[in-house]
């Protein structure tokens, strides 16, 4: 059996799940809390096996709570809820240990399944918060005014496509290869990118490769 404490703001979105788990024969609802504050204070009362937490919480982020839940019990399983993620929130809560980030609005039966196997160790992010997420953050590079390259950047943006090697690159171009090495870091930055194949399928995505080629 394992024991689940619930922590969401929202009294009816919190009885409509207890009641739900309930019903299952391996799970039991052993307490809600709606601020952080009081989850934590549950989580040290009745020491639940697995805390099902809404990122927003009346007195502030569920991840606070995660942070203290997490120093007083390891052991503790968290799944995270949310309706708006964003790139920040994910890496905190991956690095303080929730082991899954779900939506809110999602399925019951993803919901359970996630419970069952959730483990200390693992994190999972269900996969519509990752289109989420690569939505977010194809607008941030489009928003970004210096995603336009020079023609320079262009050159060796469009060598970087072929895989060629930085030092056969500048030979290329005729230029040396720590001034490659540049224009390749300026291009890294305008694209958002954290590597050369991050920045090629970034650049493509934007169509700057297409528009080289036809230039």
């Amino acid at each position: 059996m394992i024991r689940i404490l619930l922590a969401d703001d929202h009294t009816t979105f919190t009885e409509l799940l207890a009641g739900a788990l309930n019903r299952e024969p391996d799970l039991c609802t052993v307490g809600t809390a709606q601020s952080a504050r009081r989850a934590v204070e549950l989580s040290r009362e009745l020491q639940p096996d697995l805390i099902v937490l809404d990122y927003h919480l009346t007195d502030g982020s569920g991840l606070a709570a995660v942070a203290l839940i997490l120093a007083q019990r390891p052991s503790t399983r968290i799944v995270m809820l949310t309706g708006d993620p964003s790139p920040e929130v994910i890496e905190q809560a991956a690095a303080l240990g929730v082991c899954a980030f779900l939506p809110k609005d999602g399925s019951l039966a993803g919901l359970v399944d996630t419970i069952r196997h959730a483990r200390i160790g693992s994190f999972s992010l269900h996969p519509s918060l990752m289109v989420q997420l690569s939505t977010q953050r194809q607008s941030r590079i489009l928003e970004q005014p210096s995603t336009s390259l020079t023609r320079r950047e262009l050159d060796v943006l469009a060598l970087m496509a072929e895989g060629t090697e930085v030092r056969v690159n500048a030979q290329i171009l005729g230029i040396s290869e720590n001034t490659c090495r540049g224009y390749v870091k300026s291009i890294l930055a305008k694209l958002d990118a954290h590597s050369q194949l991050q920045a090629v399928v970034n650049a493509t995505k934007l169509g700057l490769l297409e528009v080289r080629e036809h230039a």
